[in-house]
């Protein structure tokens, strides 16, 4: 993982920040025991759900998650029948072709870029502008390795937020609709699982998965495996 996201960088796909980030995450798997818990398998559940009931359902990527898993996020769009929208905070009109090359590359068919027209309020980072034809319109959008202001800004407009987080504790995750807290590498892959699953099933039967989903109680365990792996960790166990 971390030679994709190094590489991410040489390829001008991934920002400096990506890399920061990425060892951040890299710490809580470790706690995890890095493998996905019954909470993140919960979580996936009814994420795959609520992708498969939503309008117009969109798939947000950001350097990051174009390094790690672009041939999982394009099985994944395919699936769906959902567009990939590049978003990107250290942004400029160059990495974002970049990235959009590097997911048709690994067989994303629908690659959408920002567009400067279409803007969520109460945001003034380069994350505001969105596409027109994607998260502009989207009900449901999927934004994995997402930073918190901009989580806030969709859930207050109206949408319904999926992410993957590996900190239960941060913005993003307290903040989405259903957080997965499980590293991108092991989680996108058991999604587009659910998603393919799940997808005989009617609307009525899929809708009750979200509904019935408690995004607090999922947290609330993925924490106390973080405190109590820290815990094992101190006493030398």
């Amino acid at each position: 993982m971390r030679s994709r996201i190094t590489e991410g960088v040489r390829q001008g796909i991934t920002s400096l920040d990506g890399l920061i980030a990425h060892g951040r995450g890299e710490a809580f798997d470790y706690l995890l025991g890095e493998r996905t818990r019954d909470f993140a398998f919960r979580s996936i559940e009814a994420a795959a759900a609520l992708l498969l009931v939503a309008r117009r359902p969109v798939i947000s990527v950001n350097g990051n998650t174009a390094a790690l898993v672009p041939g999982e996020l394009a099985l994944l769009s395919e699936i769906l029948g959902a567009p990939l929208e590049v978003n990107l905070f250290h942004a400029s009109r160059e990495r974002e072709v970049r990235i959009q090359d590097h997911l048709l590359a690994h067989g994303g068919r629908q690659v959408l870029l920002p567009e400067r027209e279409f803007v969520l309020d109460s945001l003034q980072s380069n994350r505001r502008f969105v596409n027109g034809q994607g998260i502009y319109q989207a009900d449901v959008v999927f934004v994995p390795l997402e930073d918190g202001d901009r989580c806030e800004a969709l859930i207050r407009s109206g949408r319904k937020v999926i992410t993957i987080d590996l900190n239960p504790l941060s913005r993003t995750a307290q903040q989405a609709s259903i957080t997965i807290v499980d590293n991108i590498v092991r989680a996108l892959p058991l999604l587009a699982d659910r998603v393919k699953a799940l997808a005989s099933e009617s609307v009525a039967t899929l809708s009750t998965l979200p509904e019935n989903y408690d995004n607090g109680a999922a947290l609330r365990e993925a924490e106390t495996q973080l405190r109590g792996a820290i815990q094992v960790a101190a006493s030398g166990s």
